[in-house]
């Protein structure tokens, strides 16, 4: 077996694609990160964009945001989906055979090498960008989801936790690579499995679907590693995502294990694209999904039926971030330090006509944040126009008045600096409402 894996893992390595796949993964996103923050132009739409100035931990958030939607489904099906098909293409198979003699053996070592190389490309996004953005700009605090301050070291420990997190749909993508290979055979489709896949489940999480049918998904905990970053954390949906991602990897895999030992390698026509093995491998994933959004909704809150946006959820998570956020500007401008409880900041929120129920995703949320001062009578108050989108997330951008939150710069008696409460990043949780 270890000399199989060896075996294997050489001929793997030896292709010009995946050594450059392993090149650029450990060049590529540093040197990425490290142009960007230098720019005087963000990624403001890019979650933990607008902080790449202030922080070099936001590098690596912004390039896990990226792996997610594009690198990690294009580099898995460049691994997986060819891992067997390349021995289609060349005919290899009966030679193999004699050598190893054992088809479980081949199909261990092939699975094992293929994740090896995976992981080693995954690890070179995330030290390569973390590298990149503390030589740029240092290991400063970060500006969590709810406003609130991480240490550095606090936020080194979670974002490291969340490229961990991210491997398990990665490693659902791979299985399904290495199903792809086994059932299509020489058929390019195969390979370009995993990302199709990706991407079908992209578009499903743009649309207004049920959260249960969303947490179901095996790449939702490409986008629910954003909940580390709130206090507390949302644990509830990554760790739901996370094992659907497990059990889809498993599940695949043992179907392409099983379709694998029943191919005939004596027939050298046989490359394994057959009506039988694409409905073996189809019907029985089809059914996971039905399962899991089954599993889901029975396990989870009664929300867990809708879009899981709702009004009491938009005005806490934006009074909470607000209230973070207003600590930080004051100690920009050398106010009278004031602590969250102090503030008592709450917001009032309204989605499009007074007619139509505030909840759901979209872009004409409107809140109206108010607050204290302690000694001060009047009420502070505050407008912003806010961008739900279907997963939770949203931008809020603010609408005066100017000295709080209609500029993008406040006047410290250190110069100019970015008015933290101009705009915002935040983050409903879709399950429930975590008290604190």
């Amino acid at each position: 077996m270890a000399r199989g894996y060896r075996f294997e893992l050489v001929k793997l390595v030896s292709q010009w694609r995946i050594r450059l796949a392993v090149l650029a993964c450990w060049l590529a996103p540093g040197l990425f990160v490290a142009a960007v923050s230098q720019q005087s132009t963000l990624p403001t739409d890019t979650l933990f964009g607008r902080w790449m100035h202030a922080t070099g931990w936001a590098g690596p958030l912004v390039m896990l945001g990226f792996a997610g939607t594009w690198a990690l489904p294009l580099l898995t099906s460049l691994v997986a989906g060819d891992v067997f098909a390349s021995e289609d293409r060349l005919g290899t198979w009966r030679h193999l055979l004699v050598a190893v003699r054992s088809p479980r053996r081949i199909f261990a070592a092939k699975a094992l090498a293929s994740l090896t190389v995976i992981l080693l490309l995954v690890a070179g996004l995330a030290c390569s960008s973390a590298a990149g953005g503390l030589a740029t700009v240092g290991n400063r605090p970060l500006v969590g989801l709810d406003g609130h301050l991480l240490t550095p070291s606090d936020a080194a420990g979670r974002v490291l936790l969340a490229w961990v997190c991210v491997l398990a749909p990665t490693l659902a993508l791979a299985a399904i690579g290495l199903l792809g290979s086994v059932v299509l055979g020489r058929s390019p489709m195969g390979l370009l499995l995993p990302a199709l896949v990706a991407l079908a489940m992209q578009l499903a999480q743009m649309l207004p679907l049920p959260v249960a049918v969303r947490l179901a998904l095996p790449g939702y905990a490409f986008i629910s590693w954003n909940g580390l970053f709130t206090g507390p954390a949302q644990l509830g949906p990554l760790l739901i995502g996370i094992a659907v991602g497990l059990v889809w990897a498993v599940t695949a895999t043992a179907l392409a294990y099983l379709l694998f030992l029943r191919r005939d390698f004596t027939n050298p026509t046989d490359d394994g694209s057959g009506r039988r093995a694409v409905t073996a491998a189809v019907l029985p994933l089809a059914g996971l999904v039905a399962a899991g959004v089954a599993v889901v909704a029975a396990s989870t809150t009664a929300t867990a039926t809708g879009s899981g946006i709702t009004q009491d959820k938009v005005q806490g998570s934006v009074a909470t971030a607000f209230a973070h956020l207003y600590r930080m500007q004051t100690e920009q401008l050398h106010r009278p330090a004031v602590t969250e409880a102090q503030l008592r900041a709450t917001a009032a929120c309204t989605k499009g006509s007074v007619r139509v129920a505030a909840e759901g995703p979209g872009n004409d949320w409107r809140c109206v944040v108010s607050w204290h001062l302690p000694g001060v009578e009047a009420t502070g108050t505050a407008i912003y126009q806010l961008d739900v989108t279907a997963d939770g997330r949203f931008v809020a951008d603010g609408d005066g008045p100017k000295e709080v939150n209609g500029y993008f710069l406040v006047r410290t008696p250190n110069g100019d600096a970015p008015n933290p409460l101009w705009q915002f990043d935040g983050n409903v949780e879709l399950l429930r409402t975590s008290k604190g």
